[in-house]
Formats: structure tokens, sequence, C-alpha cells
């Protein structure tokens, strides 16, 4: 009895079995939000557009151009396929590639049709289609409408609130706040005929091949370019069909197919061309050298050849000696080599100071384009293109702040100054070289000088012509050379598998996992709160929550009174909760004997707090005595509270008030009932001070004189856990009683009992459970004291539907 009792601990179980009981003692309600989730998911799916995915395959190759051997003098693939394939996927996904797309579909228009739900994209499927004025103003993100009124005629018709509104210019993506006509508006027009309105602008013509009905209406609607693009952007997947494979998988979601398959063949299209266009810029610009070049020269040699026919006229000279012939023919082979050098050496230095000046080194012209073949320079500049190529395109896609653009500008300068280095190099020896030929033209023209002065002259002259001719011929030849490796270069990106509608590509919505969904929501949503009022409900329901917190053993259990007034064993001798109140009177009788109680016994009725049945059951239990023939008086000890008067029909003017301070005898106070062998004895009016009544020594005497005349005295006494009447009380009892309502008594209320029955303040003390109702999720509560009890008034199955229906959605009903 005296074993130390852990009341957080008691408190803290939980009982797993029971819960799982009161989860399917709610399953109308578990019924109730599935039906609830389903019908919002099949409401959601219904709705919902049909979303679908589409692809296509494409390969990125290093196409070899034809034409291009080990004797071709221009070479232009210089940027290789180092990470090409990582660069395409790059600039599937950027914004400017995406731009150029969405340009030439004009994605940012949308044809609707009013559907069932919503307003549906018909995209090609519109019998009518918008040529725009894209230096105008178009309304975005509100739908105009267009009716048809006959094969010629159709009406635009409006209808809006505001009439400020934004605009968007397409030529230049600049956005513009425009005035529209608010509320209803309607205007004629003829297919071809140009519109000029404050929100549309542009020309509105037939497809011949669709005829709508008369009066059918749809919709175009204009879209923030950016922000197509921005979608787009997002929204289109690219990645490797296999790991380490050049052919890429490019995918993209949406609801209208046609224009996923329209946007993802232009994608791969305007791909091809960009890469077609990066792949002749070397040529291209080679070809505009030399047309330079060759503008220069051919002007320089039409001149020479002028002046050398009319020296000849003039000096009737046709013809040179052997000797200046031969020396004529050296002068010209080291002109041509002196030219050769000074243009190599001017390339260089024109190299060099590009190098120093400039920081995009993607405009280098191509070495071989100088005629300079030398390895070194030529693999430099090549890697140098490589590197500010691959600068270039990271900045899509990487912060300038990244560490990825210092390494590529580290190994830049690294190869620039090693560039610089074989150019000063070569420059040097070229000069040594260019001095040698110096020499030798000098010698040669010393020779030249002892020949007749018209025959020096139109050697010179010669001389000039011959320089220009052949840098003429070789300029010629290098841009042949060009344009026959530009005209068959051919793009990297390959087409393997165009995007076509053949059906499917269904992807959502996913209406099993909408359902799915709705039926794990419906359940958790009920779970979550029945879990909640699980831990937040504080209430005892049941004799094991009793058991699992105090070691108090249970005396029985009462179930509900539904009917008027307290008397229920009286009023109603057969029925069920007569006969708990009998089990309880057995059990009582049980201590009596366990303990060698002879003569008067007494019984103590408590409880924590008011409401808990107190009185109800003091009533019954005396009146469950009186009906065995024992002479029972019911005495009403809660001296600020008096209640039991009411049932019997007595009056509460004098009681036991009275007899404590020596007002009233025992026997003036003492009033009979309606029941056989049952005396009532009212607390009286209310005092001042009831505690020191109670605790005087007129309430030793109180006692003994009942003893003397009845065999059972019931003592209702006030709430233990208010006041401290009833611990005074305690001694003059037996037995003690203590009340526990269902769905009432609040569990951290029996520390107060259990506490003092620790410490041994009161004995023989025993849980009376009250107003108890059986339910479906819980156990029969059987206590394991003295005995237990039982008893509903009332048939569940005789309840009207509206207190069934109270009955299910009350809270605290478990």
């Amino acid at each position: 009895m005296n074993e130390e009792i852990d009341f957080n601990e008691l408190q803290s179980s939980f009982d797993i079995k029971a819960f799982i009981f009161k989860v399917i003692s709610y399953w109308k309600v578990f019924v109730l939000t599935i039906a609830i989730g389903l019908s919002i998911a099949y409401y959601k799916n219904v709705r919902k557009e049909n979303i679908y995915k589409l692809n296509s395959l494409i390969s990125v190759e290093n196409e070899q151009n034809p034409f291009f051997t080990s004797n071709t003098s221009i070479s232009f693939n210089w940027g290789g396929v180092t990470n090409k394939v990582q660069t395409v996927m790059t600039t599937l996904k950027t914004r400017s590639h995406n731009e150029k797309v969405l340009d030439s579909l004009q994605y940012y228009i949308q044809y609707l049709e009013q559907g069932k739900y919503r307003k549906n994209d018909i995209y090609k499927n519109a019998p009518f289609i918008i040529d725009i004025d894209k230096s105008q103003g178009q309304l975005l993100g509100q739908p105009i409408g267009i009716r048809f009124l006959n094969d010629n005629e159709f009406e635009i018709f409006t209808a809006y609130e505001s009439n400020i509104s934004q605009a968007q210019i397409y030529s230049t993506k600049e956005k513009i706040a425009i005035n529209i006509p608010s509320g209803e508006f309607t205007k004629k027009f003829r297919f071809g005929e140009r519109i000029n309105l404050p929100f549309l602008n542009g020309t509105i013509n037939r497809r011949e091949l669709l005829k709508p009905v008369k009066g059918a209406e749809f919709y175009i609607q204009f879209l923030n370019f950016d922000g197509v693009v921005n979608q787009y952007k997002n929204l289109i997947a690219v990645e490797p069909y296999s790991k380490g494979s050049s052919v890429l998988t490019l995918s993209l979601t949406g609801s209208n197919k046609s224009k996923i398959v329209d946007f993802l063949n232009a994608t791969t299209e305007i791909l091809s061309q960009t890469e077609l266009e990066r792949k002749n810029l070397y040529a291209t610009k080679t070809i505009k050298f030399i047309d330079s070049s060759l503008a220069a020269v051919s002007g320089k040699l039409k001149d020479v050849e002028d002046e050398m026919n009319t020296f000849r006229k003039e000096n009737k000279l046709f013809n040179i000696d052997a000797e200046g012939s031969k020396i004529s023919d050296e002068l010209k082979e080291y002109d041509f080599k002196k030219r050769e050098i000074n243009t190599t050496i001017e390339y260089l230095n024109s190299l060099e100071k590009y190098l120093l000046t400039k920081t995009d080194y993607t405009n280098i012209a191509a070495p071989t384009t100088a005629g300079i073949n030398e390895t070194n320079i030529v693999a430099s500049v090549r890697k140098i293109i490589d590197l500010s190529t691959e600068r270039q395109k990271l900045q899509y896609t990487t912060k300038e702040s990244s560490d990825l653009f210092k390494d590529i500008d580290r190994r830049i300068n690294a190869e620039k100054n090693v560039l610089l280095e074989t150019i000063n190099s070569t420059v040097r020896t070229l000069r040594i070289q260019l001095n040698t030929v110096n020499n030798t033209i000098a010698n040669l023209e010393y020779k030249l000088s002892e020949l007749p002065q018209d025959q020096q002259k139109f050697l010179k002259i010669q001389r000039k012509f011959n320089l220009s001719d052949q840098a003429y011929n070789i300029f010629q030849a290098k841009r042949g050379e060009a344009a026959v490796v530009k005209a068959a270069n051919v793009s990297d990106i390959n087409v393997i598998d165009e995007a076509k509608d053949i059906g499917g590509g269904l992807i959502g919505p996913d209406t099993k996992m909408n359902y799915i969904i709705a039926i794990f929501v419906g359940i958790l949503i009920p779970l979550a709160f029945i879990v909640l009022i699980t831990f937040l409900d504080n209430n005892i329901h049941t004799v094991a929550d009793i058991e699992k917190l105090s070691k108090i053993p249970v005396l029985g259990i009462i179930g509900k009174y539904k009917n008027t007034g307290n008397l229920a064993v009286i009023n109603n001798p057969k029925s069920a909760i007569s006969e708990a109140f009998r089990v309880v009177r057995s059990s009582l009788q049980f201590m009596y004997k366990s303990q060698n109680i002879e003569g008067t016994k007494t019984v103590l009725v408590t409880s924590s707090i008011s409401g808990e049945g107190k009185t109800f059951c003091s009533i019954n239990i005396a009146s469950v005595f009186a009906l065995t023939d024992k002479k029972t008086v019911l005495v009403g000890l809660d001296l600020r509270k008096p209640k039991i008067f009411d049932d019997f029909f007595v009056n509460n003017e004098i009681g036991v008030v009275n007899y404590l301070i020596g007002d009233k005898t025992l026997n003036e106070i003492t009033q009979t009932t309606q029941v056989k062998n049952l005396d009532v004895i009212t607390s009286g009016p209310i005092p001042p001070n009831p505690s020191e009544l109670l605790m005087s020594d007129r309430m030793d005497v109180f006692i003994n004189e009942l003893k003397k005349t009845y065999d059972i005295i019931v003592l209702d006494s006030p709430p233990l856990g208010l006041v401290t009447d009833a611990v005074e009380l305690v001694e003059y009892a037996d037995a003690t009683v203590y009340m526990v309502r269902q769905n009432y008594t609040k569990k951290e209320m029996l520390s107060l009992i259990n506490d003092k029955y620790k410490r041994g303040e009161v004995k023989n003390i025993s849980f009376l459970f009250n107003y108890y109702s059986h339910k479906k999720n819980q156990s029969y509560g059987y206590g394991y004291g003295y005995g237990y009890g039982y008893g509903y008034h009332e048939d569940d199955s005789k309840q009207s539907l509206l207190n069934k229906m109270k009955s299910f959605f009350k809270l605290n009903k478990k």
C-alpha cells in the first residue's frame, strides 16, 4: 500500500491497443474524409490538362571537311571536339538560343478556344493566323476574342474592367503602358484588313483548310516574351543517350503535342545553323581578309601593267638581252622572298600588338593567311582561340567570379606568353633572313646598273609587275581554297530521330496518384486529429487508465443515468445501474468483513472536484443498503454546497450545522424519507467556518450518536481536491469511496489522493468509476480491487437518430 508511485511515469504510458480501437471507432470520419478527398481528386483530374512528353535524338560529331587535307594551306577547324557535347548541352539551355527558337515560332502568341473547364491552346488548329506588327504594342496577358461572322468578316470583342494595361513591342521586347477600352468592346474587320487598335496591331488571315461555323468564337492572347523564354528554357531537358555517348536526347513536356514537336525540331535546326555559322567563322573572316588584300593588289597590279605598256610603247623596247634577263629572273625570286618575309613580319607584329592590347582573342586571323606554317605559332594561336571560345561560352552559365574563369585566364596568359616569346624569336630570325635577301638584291641591282638606262628602268617596272602579279595569284588561290572549304563545311549537329507526334506521350495528370494521395490525406487528417486529441486529452476514460495512474483499487463501475433526479435505485430497482450499486454494496460488505468491522459501518464518499457524481452515488449507496433492511442514514457534510435534500422532498433549513453549533439535537435534524429504513440529515444553513465545525469535538459526539441508532452511515463529504474538510472526515470512515467520472476527471487530479494514500493519511480507500459508457474502442475496464460494477440505463439501440449523431460528433466521447 505504501509503495512509492511515480505519477509521471504512470501518466506517460501509452496504450497502443486502446489507441487502435479509438482509431477504429472513428471509421465514419475516415470514410467521410476519404470520400471528400476522392471527390476533390476527381474534380482536379477532370479539370486538369493532359500533359505530354516527346523527345528527339541528335548526335554531336566532329564532321571533318572533305576538302581539308594535309595539302590545304588554310586551317579552319581550330575548335576541335573538346567538351563539344557539354557545350551543346549548355547552349540548348541558354537564354540566347531559346530566344531565337521562340522568336521564330512566335510562341508568345496563344490561339485559344473556350473548353468545358478552361480556355484550351489550339495552336495550329485555329482557323486563322495573325501576322502581328512587331513594332507596335500588343496587349499582354488578357484574351482578345475573335468571332467569325461569315467567310470574309470577323468581329473582335473584349470586356476589360480597367482602361490601363501593359503591352509589349516584340521587335525590341520593350514593355509599355497602354490605354484600352473598359467595358464591352466590339468591332468588325475583314480578313486581311489592317488592324490598328490600342491593344492589337496586325493582320488576321484565314486558314483555308479550316472553316469554322458562323458565330464560332476563339481567342488570342499575347504573353511576356521573357517569361515564355524562361519557361521553355527550364522545361527543355537535355541528357546523353548513354554514358559517354555523343548522342543527346532532347525532351520537352507540355499540354499541346504539336507545339512540343515544333519546338524540339526548331531548337535542333537553329542549333545546327548556329554551329555551322561558328564553324564557318574562320573561313568567313579569312575570305574577308583576302578580299581586302586582293582589292589593293589588283589595283596596284593594274597600275604597274599600264606603266609597263606605256614605257614599251614610248621607248619601243620589247627585248632584253640574255644577261639582263638572267639577272631579272634572280631579282624576281629574291623579291618574292623579301615580300614573303615582310608579310610574315608584318603579321607577327600585328599579332603581337593584338595580344598585348586586346582581351577577346576569338577574332585572330589565321596564321596561314599570311603564309605562316610554323608549327609552334599555329598551335599556340589555335590553343588561345580554343580557350577564348570556351571562356565565351561559359559566360552563359557561370558567374564571372567562378574559379573556372580564373583557370581559363591563367591558361590563356601562359599560352600567350609562350606565343609572344615565339613571335619575338621568329621575328629576329626573319630579320636576319631579310638582311641576307636585301644584300643579295643589292648585288643583283648593282649588276643591273651596268645595263643601258632604258633596260634598267624597264626591268624595275617589270619587277614591280611580277611581284604584284604573284601576290595577286597567291591571294586568288587562297581565296578559292577558303571558299571551297566554307562551301563544303557541314554542321556538327545531326538529327537521328526528329520529334514527331505518333500518338501516346501522355504522362499526366497522374490520376491514379491523385486518388492515392486523396486516400492518404483522407486517412492522415483524421488520424492526425485523433493523435492530437489523444495526446492532449487528459481525461480518464477507462478503468485501465485509473490502474495505470494509481495503486488504489477500483471498487466498481457505475453506468450513465440519464433520467432526472438521483434516486436511480429507488425509481428503477430492476435497471442495470441498480445492479451496479448492488455490486458496490457487496464490495463494501466484503471490505468490512475482511477488516473484522462489527456493528455500525460508515462509508465516506468524496471526489477530486464537484461534478463527479459524489452526491448521486452517496444517495444510491445509502438507498441500496436501506433496501436490505439496514437502518441507514445519509449525512450531508458538504457544508458549502448542500445538495441531497431535493430528491427526498425535505428541506435544508436545519441540519448538521445546527447540531454542531449546539442549536439542535440529533432527533431534531434527522428527517425521514419515502424510502424505508433510510433517513437523511442535511447540511443545514451554510456556515462561515465549515472546516472548524467539522474539526470540533461536537463532530465526534455526532458520529457516536449516529452509531447508536443506525447500521449504515453514509457520509457525503465535500471534494477532497478543493477543501480540507474531507481529509478531516476520513478518520470517521470504515471505507472511503473516491469518485472518478469518465471523460470528466483529469488524470493529474489523482496525484493528490495518491500522495495521501502513499503517506497513509487515508486507508481503506477505493475508486468508484462513475458515469461509465462502454464503447467498442474500450476494454470493459474490470477493476482488480474488491469488485466491479456495470450499468446502462438506456439501450443505445433505442436512442433517437439525433442523439446518436450528437454522440458521434462529441469530441470527448471517448
